[in-house]
C-alpha cells in the first residue's frame, strides 16, 4: 500500500497480535500485522499513525546525512567494536585482514577484494565477541539460544527464530560491546515475548535498566556503520 508518496511494505505473521509500524534503517516502512488482518485494518492503522510516519521519516533523513561511503585506502577510517581506525594497506601478511599497530592492516594483494574480506573479518569477529558475551548473559534469563548464526540481516541488527535461534547482523562487529549485550538482550527477551509490548520492554529494562542508552546509540550512529 502507499501513504502519499510513501511505499508501505507489509508483512503478515502469526506472531503478531497487533499491528506495529517501524521505519527501517534505509528509510522504508514496515509495517507488521497478524496473519488474519484485514487490509481495511492495517490501513486505518497506518492512516491514524500518519503524523509519526512522516515524523520518524523526517528524523531518519536527518539522521542519514551523518552516512560514511568509505574507501579501501590509506587512511580511511572503519569502525570496529565502538572505535574507528584508520586503514593501513601493508605489503604482505599472514592475513588478509588484522588489527595491528592501532590500525586495521589489509594485505595489498586482496584489494579488489576489499568489501568481501571486511564482510568476512567483521562478521568472524562478530561472532566470536557475541559468543563470549552470550557466556556473561545467559545465566539472566531461563530459555538458552539453540543457534547463533552471523549474517546479512540487511535492515536489522538481529532476529529470533521460535526454536530459540538467535540470528546477528555482522555490522554487530562495529558497535561497542555494551551495545552488543543490548542487542543479545532484546532479542533473548524475544524468547517470552514475541513482540515490543509494554512487558517487553518492562522485561528488558529489567535485564538492563541503562538499555536506552544503548539503544539510542544504535539510533544515532547505525548510519555510520556501514562500508
Amino acid at each position: 500500500m502507499k501513504l502519499g508518496e510513501i511505499n508501505i511494505n507489509i508483512e503478515k505473521t502469526e506472531r503478531r497480535k497487533t499491528v506495529s509500524i517501524f521505519i527501517e534503517r534505509d528509510g522504508s516502512v514496515r509495517v507488521l500485522a497478524p496473519k488474519g488482518a484485514s487490509d481495511e485494518l492495517i490501513e486505518n492503522a497506518v492512516k491514524s499513525r500518519e503524523y509519526q510516519i512522516f515524523t520518524k521519516l523526517a528524523k531518519w533523513k536527518e539522521l542519514n546525512q551523518g552516512k560514511v561511503k568509505r574507501r579501501y585506502v590509506n587512511g580511511q577510517s572503519f569502525l570496529y567494536f565502538g572505535r574507528n581506525y584508520r586503514l593501513n594497506i601493508v605489503e604482505i601478511q599472514d592475513v588478509p585482514l588484522k588489527l595491528s599497530g592501532g590500525y586495521l592492516c589489509l594485505d595489498k594483494r586482496y584489494i579488489d577484494k576489499a568489501n568481501k574480506v571486511f564482510k568476512d573479518f567483521y562478521r568472524n569477529k562478530a561472532e566470536q565477541k557475541i559468543k563470549s558475551r552470550l557466556k556473561l548473559i545467559v545465566d539472566k534469563f531461563q530459555i538458552q539460544p539453540e543457534t547463533i548464526k552471523v549474517l546479512d540481516l540487511q535492515n536489522r541488527w538481529a532476529s529470533w527464530t521460535p526454536k530459540n535461534g538467535l540470528n546477528f547482523h555482522w555490522k554487530c562487529a562495529m558497535a561497542p560491546v555494551p551495545v552488543i549485550d543490548y542487542i543479545i538482550i532484546h532479542e533473548m527477551v524475544h524468547f517470552k515475548f514475541p513482540n515490543h509490548s509494554t512487558e517487553f520492554w518492562n522485561e528488558v529494562d529489567k535485564k538492563m535498566p541503562n538499555y536506552r542508552e544503548y539503544e539510542n546509540w544504535l539510533k544515532i550512529n547505525g548510519v555510520k556503520m556501514s562500508l
